[in-house]
């Protein structure tokens, strides 16, 4: 199963002020979700970013926000206070009206949003897609087992890089210059 732009969509999830200075590696997460993001939207693969109860978690961080809204786009989140993006009503259907048959997360909690939104979109016939380098979690071991549980379950697990290229599919084009140009 090879990734198409056309059937695809892309969720950021929870990247929030108040807790990404504790998620581990966050640095290296920020630069990973920066790109990904671009990159995202070179190839033109729609983005529905969320937010964890905004009064607790406080917004989106700046990098995110950044990444987003460069070259004009909206970078409006959605609030959620479900764990899975599935069970809030509003992002189920933004993410549904764009008819995928693949669903990229990225984000945090990899153990507790990340995992049980994937869990969900496997069971309505959707395989999430998840870039392991653009995800996080407090500790390590919670980020890894998640991730295990994710690949057991059906989900698709890849990095950033190996991704957006997947969804490139040729080089020699504008997107394959601007995508290359990004991961470098």
């Amino acid at each position: 199963m090879r990734l198409h732009p056309t059937e695809t969509t892309a969720v950021v999830v929870d990247v929030q002020e108040r807790l990404f200075p504790h998620i581990e590696g966050h640095e290296t997460l920020a630069n990973r979700l920066e790109v990904l993001i671009r990159g995202l939207r070179v190839l033109e693969v729609p983005i529905t970013v969320t937010e964890q109860y905004r009064k607790g978690l406080g917004p989106t961080v700046e990098v995110v926000e950044r990444a987003l809204s460069d070259g004009g786009a909206e970078a409006s989140a959605l609030e959620k206070m479900s764990f899975s993006c599935c069970d809030d009503e509003t992002i189920a259907e933004r993410i549904g009206t764009a008819n995928p048959h693949t669903v990229i997360l990225a984000g945090i909690e990899t153990h507790i949003c990340l995992l049980q939104t994937s869990m969900d979109l496997l069971d309505r016939g959707t395989i999430p897609v998840i870039p392991a380098d653009a995800t996080g979690s407090r500790r390590a071991v919670e980020r890894e087992i998640a991730l295990k549980r994710i690949r057991q379950f059906g989900g698709v697990i890849t990095t950033v890089e190996s991704l957006l290229f997947e969804l490139c599919r040729y080089a020699g084009t504008e997107r394959f210059r601007a995508v290359s140009a990004l991961v470098k």
